[in-house]
């Protein structure tokens, strides 16, 4: 894979970001792109390193896709880069999304990260995307033969845009169902346009549309419209609305005016920017307020990334947990994401980061607004430090601490799904590779006869072996085989 001797002769160098002075200035995209001779050359970093940690090895995924990393690494190093997004698209719906947003553990699994020096795969990887839609590469696929069956997607996330890809591909009629205005979910309404420009989202879905999806907005199933409705109406729906339920913060003062979750305040700023909603007294905006983000993650980092676009005074991020090293220890955390210190791109634009810190309290003024957080320094197991106490000035705190599950009223609830511990969705947990064998032999039975038992009416082949599959395999590789048949039979119709 790519050059035997590139890692050796050649630097890593990735794209860089214009200089934050002039990015906060408005909400568009800030990174540069490498120049196309740059990225050849980096490409040629990739090693014939024999045991591909990036993408996937014995369960140790660097990639959560499976993306094959060293061989599109390796077709653009060659130059081949129409075959390098055919390469990728085999695998990724999407790259422009994961090449924009994506944290990249691949980079961190990369063999030459044991030097720091790992392939820039995150940058070629969204290179790859965006000259094939430069040149016209990426059209629609559409399905040469028609399954007869109508699917139900509910959630127009990557997930559910993904799946909804993927069937209609397959010949089934798709219908995707948003509660929102526009499609996208998180990647639309959650991701500020600075990492995501929303225009790639749009072209994702005017190919979907071309090659049949059906797209049903403002559509909130089990609010505006029975889930069991919908369920009769399609032969299968998928379930993809995500985890919305945030985390809470239930101190003293949790119910002053000026404490938002941060699903609250990020989505509002995406809709000013794509002319969604105009000002209003709901209108949540930091300009002009010190700003305290709870919670370290990449949600937290939108937040201040947000915030400073809207011209607050300060923004302070506090996090519970202990500041982690500014370097991993390779030879333990190695091929796997490590536990390290990274500064985000939101993070350098300037907020005063605060590690080990628990908010005990808020405090308000007459009217009811939030005015300061009570705070306390705390060890290791998060225990309160003694004298470590102090205060903060808080116009708006924004919570940003996770979600721990999706929304169950509605429709979860009318479908009476049940619930693990952690109240999310029980789903089955099956290890499908011990009957994959015995399903491939009762699908090659089936096939055979539908070719040649001409005497007997393929619906009652196809019925008489799914049937006898009860007895042997799972129900998921019942709907399998059912599908497959359905398709096989379909096209041996046509040909008749």
């Amino acid at each position: 894979m790519g050059k035997v001797t590139g890692f050796l002769e050649v630097d890593r160098q990735d794209r860089k970001y214009r200089p934050a002075s002039d990015r906060v200035r408005n909400y568009k995209e800030f990174f540069i792109e490498l120049p196309e001779q740059t990225l050849q050359a980096q490409a040629s970093r990739c090693m014939d390193c024999g045991i591909p940690f990036c993408h996937d090895v014995k369960g140790l995924k660097g990639c959560p896709v499976n993306n094959q990393i060293p061989d599109w690494n390796d077709l653009v190093y060659k130059g081949e880069w129409r075959q390098a997004i055919r390469d990728l698209h085999s695998t990724n719906n999407f790259p422009e999304f994961t090449g924009r947003i994506c944290p990249a553990p691949c980079e961190a699994s990369c063999t030459l990260n044991i030097t720091d020096d790992p392939v820039t795969i995150k940058s070629i990887e969204c290179a790859i995307v965006d000259k094939a839609w430069k040149n016209d590469w990426i059209l629609p696929q559409k399905a040469n033969d028609s399954t007869g069956k109508k699917i139900g997607i509910i959630g127009s996330g990557p997930a559910g845009m993904a799946a909804a890809q993927q069937l209609v591909r397959a010949g089934h009629e798709v219908h995707l169902y948003e509660k929102n205005h526009k499609i996208g979910g998180l990647l639309r309404y959650g991701i500020p346009d600075f990492k995501l420009d929303k225009s790639h989202i749009d072209r994702r879905v005017g190919q979907m549309l071309d090659e049949g999806v059906i797209f049903h907005t403002d559509t909130h199933i089990g609010v505006d419209f029975s889930v069991k409705k919908i369920l009769n109406n399609h032969d299968a729906i998928i379930l993809a609305g995500g985890a919305e339920k945030a985390r809470n913060l239930p101190i003293q003062g949790r119910n002053f005016n000026g404490i938002h979750y941060a699903m609250d305040f990020l989505p509002q700023q995406n809709r000013r920017n794509c002319g969604e909603i105009n000002k209003s007294p709901d209108e949540l905006l930091a300009t002009g307020k010190n700003v305290v983000v709870i919670g370290g993650g990449d949600t937290g980092s939108d937040c201040i990334g947000t915030s400073i676009r809207q011209g607050a005074v300060s923004v302070t991020q506090l996090e519970i947990m202990p500041p982690p090293p500014n370097k991993e220890e390779k030879l333990v955390t190695w091929p796997n994401w490590p536990l390290k210190m990274r500064t985000s791109s939101s993070q350098e634009e300037g907020t005063n980061r605060e590690f080990s810190v628990m908010t005990q309290s808020f405090e308000g003024d007459i009217d009811g607004n939030v005015k300061k957080l009570h705070c306390i320094k705390v060890d290791d197991d998060f225990n309160p430090i003694l004298g470590s106490e102090f205060q903060l000035k808080a116009d708006l705190v924004l919570l940003s601490m996770g979600f721990i599950s999706p929304t169950y009223d509605g429709m979860l609830e009318d479908l009476e799904v049940n619930l693990d511990s952690k109240n999310n969705v029980l789903a089955n947990d099956i290890d499908l590779s011990k009957t994959d064998k015995l399903l491939k032999i009762i699908l090659f039975a089936a096939i055979f006869e539908l070719m040649f038992k001409h005497n007997t009416p393929k619906k009652v082949i196809i019925n008489e072996y799914v049937l006898a599959s009860e007895h042997f395999l799972e129900k998921i590789q019942i709907g399998y085989l059912n599908a497959i048949l359905d398709k096989i039979s379909n096209k041996l119709r046509n040909e008749e």
